[in-house]
């Protein structure tokens, strides 16, 4: 067997951190952390802090050759300073004696987000202190393990601690100011660097950071890296590429920030915290750079574009989606971005040396009575390890790789839904399972290296083998064909399942009377849906054609086409539909479920169907409008209301009232049609029988645009007399005087979902309706 070998004394490896798998957050002394604070999830994680001895085996089992673990700063100190818990300290120490008796090299990182919440208390990262308590509790950790640990790792991802932790809140501890983001990120920084000099002086052989990098480039760029950019698109990429990326390569390899960035922190956050020696303690030398890669960032330029919370600065630039391979978490595969990353290091830092510190996926793993199969991720692994290969024949100084992770864990604000582990845990027992992509990955381990050629999928030959029944039959069933019995069905698809087959082309054409066409069904007209089904066209037209589909598009504009629509469909002369309804209800979709066909939905339905769909988080946009309005005093806030028959605007209604139920206050509703006219109607309305109205929500912005001409022609000053907000952030919404505050429906994303959603049932996967959250965008109407 051929083997594509990686270098001698290439490290192979996983990384853990102690918030995600230790658990036992009460136990022997151990404080609160910012994590317990913020997470909903008080489950016991992994109970690894129980259990680390049946992880250390699984390790050794697995052949790996190196672990990355965190300490918990709460277990060692409680209060984040003060005396050291040696409690917590024994637990490491014990943790360390199993490792090296398992012949596994401990690589340990003191810093993985979870901040002692007294520490946060006292001002958290934006206080300055926070870093020299750092150093300390480096200090104590070194003093008990040094003999033990080789490499030491300050700080992980900075750029997400404080950009998701102090920016857009959307981790602990939930914070959400671009001052403050800035502030934190370079007080991490400096912890950085204060914690590398206690290390050395106390002796520690090797130090380093571990930082999330991520090439940024255009959507052209993703398939042609080549491609020229426009002088708009190159400031766009440069801006991101240096608040995600040379805001923290910069200080630690060059002791300075990038020149392009600082204009952009003065403006958020000035530049006070930034003092005279920092870069020079920040920068001091380090040994490894530990780098984190799972997918590019994707930018362009659009001038209306406001800035992304956790991208302060980012106004003008927008982050796209990609019409490529997706994990389950939505992050676009990109393998080869991993090659660009590692080759750009070693370009630009060329005295660095790099060690891939987190790689992996989530996805959605088959668990059956012989082992739990992820295939997705076999495959997920396998490409980044053939970049990986790439990169170091390029040059690229690269020592080893950890896989992200041993364990499925809690996947801190995503809690316990997500599953990027090597080995499935079942957390309602704790046992563990190793999956197919444990064993894989053992045997790259043992032969330091992939096999040139891949090893092959199961095929329709092995399905019939462990079905019994014939390769013919297997076809029928993974196309949907209703001649088979349900028996012999159900047989089949155990079999499907438990080896973790994925028809292809051939597959489906055989003995089938597959005809590899889609239809795309259009209710025509969608009421303001015109971005909206441009999208649905552009995107799942350009997926479905590039997995092999012929596009079929069809119009549901009245009673007899519905007819010709389902005979059509009913004579299999199309094998799935992707059916955009019409606004009010109609019973297509319930006539084209009826066919045995797959289909699936753009919006959930009106009556409670089977058929998956694909929607925004109505209620919750709309509770998040709610709650800004509120959170600035708005204590009058009246809806104006489309169409009640409308289930978006039902939803968008429901999460009002929500909103307004927690904070204790009453509805003000006036309904409308769809028209601005309208929204300008039921506004005036409000303002008449509410004369201390001070804000108004609207269902669409359609209506909210209507509702800034009522102001205007009442007298009433927007924002000061009476904040606006609306719903959708069309192309208008940035265009009005002044700007709409909004609710932005992810458009591209819906559009995606829908072709991802629809090839998983061609392909006979089970799949659920998928909900897509919107994001509040923030403008001068409110």
């Amino acid at each position: 067997m051929s083997i594509a070998s990686f270098p001698e004394g290439f490290v192979w490896g996983v990384s853990t951190s102690a918030f995600q798998i230790e658990g036992a957050t009460s136990a022997d002394g151990r404080g609160p952390s910012i994590w317990d604070t913020f997470s909903a999830d008080r489950a016991e994680a992994c109970d690894h802090y129980h259990r680390y001895s049946e992880d250390v085996r699984l390790m050794k089992d697995l052949g790996m050759a190196a672990y990355r673990f965190s300490v918990s700063w709460p277990r060692v100190f409680p209060e984040g300073t003060g005396k050291a818990n040696q409690a917590g300290l024994d637990f490491y120490d014990r943790l360390l004696d199993e490792l090296l008796a398992a012949g596994i090299t401990p690589y340990a990182t003191l810093y993985h987000w979870d901040l002692p919440q007294a520490l946060e208390d006292a001002g958290g990262w934006p206080s300055r202190d926070t870093a020299h308590r750092f150093a300390d509790y480096a200090v104590a950790v070194h003093e008990k393990l040094g003999d033990r640990v080789d490499t030491w790792f300050t700080v992980n991802e900075p750029w997400v601690a404080a950009f998701l932790g102090y920016g857009s809140g959307g981790h602990a501890p939930g914070r959400a100011f671009a001052a403050e983001a800035f502030t934190s990120a370079h007080h991490m920084l400096l912890a950085h660097g204060l914690g590398v000099r206690a290390l050395r002086a106390a002796g520690a052989s090797k130090a380093g950071a571990v930082l999330n990098i991520s090439p940024v480039m255009t959507p052209a760029q993703v398939s042609d890296l080549g491609r020229a950019l426009s002088p708009e698109d190159a400031e766009a990429v440069a801006r991101i590429d240096a608040l995600a990326n040379r805001q923290f390569l910069d200080p630690i390899l060059r002791g300075a920030y990038p020149a392009d960035l600082l204009p952009v922190i003065e403006r958020a956050a000035g530049l006070g915290h930034v003092h005279d020696g920092d870069l020079e303690i920040i920068s001091e030398p380090i040994d490894v750079l530990g780098v984190n890669y799972y997918t590019p960032l994707v930018v362009q330029a659009q001038p209306s574009e406001p800035a992304d919370p956790a991208f302060p600065g980012s106004a003008g630039v927008l982050f796209c989606t990609i019409p490529t391979a997706v994990t389950a978490m939505g992050w676009p595969i990109v393998p080869n971005g991993l090659s660009l990353v590692l080759r750009r290091l070693s370009e630009e830092y060329p005295e660095t040396e790099l060690l891939v510190t987190e790689n992996g996926a989530d996805f959605v793993d088959v668990v059956t009575g012989d082992g739990i199969h992820d295939p997705d991720r076999i495959s997920f692994i396998e490409e980044h390890l053939r970049a990986l290969r790439t990169a170091v024949e390029d040059g690229a100084r690269v020592r080893g790789y950890l896989v992200w992770t041993l364990l499925d864990n809690l996947e801190w604000a995503d809690g316990y839904q997500r599953k990027f582990g090597l080995v499935h845990v079942d957390f309602a027992t704790q046992r563990r399972r190793p999956k197919d992509s444990a064993l894989w990955y053992r045997d790259v381990i043992r032969r330091n290296g992939l096999t040139e050629t891949r090893p092959r999928r199961p095929t329709l030959e092995t399905v019939a083998a462990r079905a019994r029944v014939s390769r013919a039959t297997v076809s029928r069933v993974v196309n949907g064909e209703a001649s088979v019995s349900p028996e012999v069905r159900t047989a089949v698809m155990r079999a499907v399942t438990e080896l973790g087959y994925v028809p292809n082309a051939a597959a489906r054409s055989l003995a089938t009377r597959r005809t590899n066409t889609v239809a795309l069904v259009l209710s025509v007209p969608r009421q303001g849906g015109d971005q909206l089904t441009a999208a649905v066209v552009q995107y799942v037209t350009s997926m479905l054609e590039g997995a092999g589909k012929q596009m079929t598009l069809m119009l549901a504009d009245t009673a007899e086409s519905h007819r010709r629509i389902v005979q059509h469909v009913e004579a299999r002369l199309v094998d799935g539909v992707v059916l955009l309804p019409a606004d009010r209800g109609d019973t297509l979709a319930e006539r084209l479920s009826r066919t045995g066909v797959p289909v699936v939905l753009l919006g959930k339905p009106a009556i409670a169907s089977l058929v998956p769909y694909v929607d925004v988080d109505n209620a919750g946009g709309a509770a998040a409008a709610t709650e800004l309005l509120l959170a600035q005093g708005r204590r009058h806030i009246g809806m104006v209301c489309g169409p009640m028959d409308l289930v978006a605007v039902r939803d968008r209604l429901s999460g009002h009232r929500e909103a307004l139920r927690r904070a204790g206050r009453q509805p003000l509703l006036a309904v409308a049609d769809l028209t601005r006219a309208s929204g300008a109607a039921a506004t005036r309305q409000l303002l008449g029988d509410h004369p201390g109205l001070d804000a108004v929500f609207a269902a669409t912005d359609q209506l909210a645009i209507g509702a800034l001409r009522a102001a205007r022609e009442v007298g009433r000053r927007v924002p000061e007399d009476l904040a606006v907000v609306g719903f959708d952030d069309v192309d208008a919404a940035s265009a009005t005087a002044p700007e709409l505050t909004t609710v932005r429906v992810p458009v591209a994303d819906q559009a995606l979902a829908l072709a991802r959603l629809l090839l998983s049932r061609l392909e006979g996967r089970h799949t659920t309706s998928v909900v897509l959250p919107a994001r509040l965008v923030v403008r001068e109407s409110a």
